[in-house]
């Protein structure tokens, strides 16, 4: 349980900056494309933002994001109780 924290922390310390690029690009695409919303910034560079276009990782960027997202899922999931074997109310006492 505990290396599961440890993993999980590392995790989401590395993936911030890009999960939270790829949200708020996603998010403003959305805006000045769909809603036509002013943001003073062209949707195209948003989506190339978006996408990791502009770093030159178009290719693995959204697998990276994408794995790094089950990584945090199954850490984050294996340290709730949703998946513990439940012990026969002898051993508990």
């Amino acid at each position: 349980m505990r290396s599961f924290r440890k993993y999980h922390r590392t995790l989401a310390i590395i993936l911030a900056l890009p999960l939270a690029v790829t949200l708020l690009t996603g998010i403003a695409a959305t805006l000045v494309g769909e809603w036509s919303a002013n943001l003073g910034v062209a949707r195209s560079l948003l989506l190339s933002i978006h996408r990791g276009e502009i770093f030159g990782l178009e290719r693995i960027y959204p697998i990276l994001n994408g794995l790094g997202l089950l990584g945090l899922l199954v850490t984050g999931l294996s340290m709730t109780s949703l998946f513990a074997r439940k012990r026969p109310k002898s051993e508990r006492d």
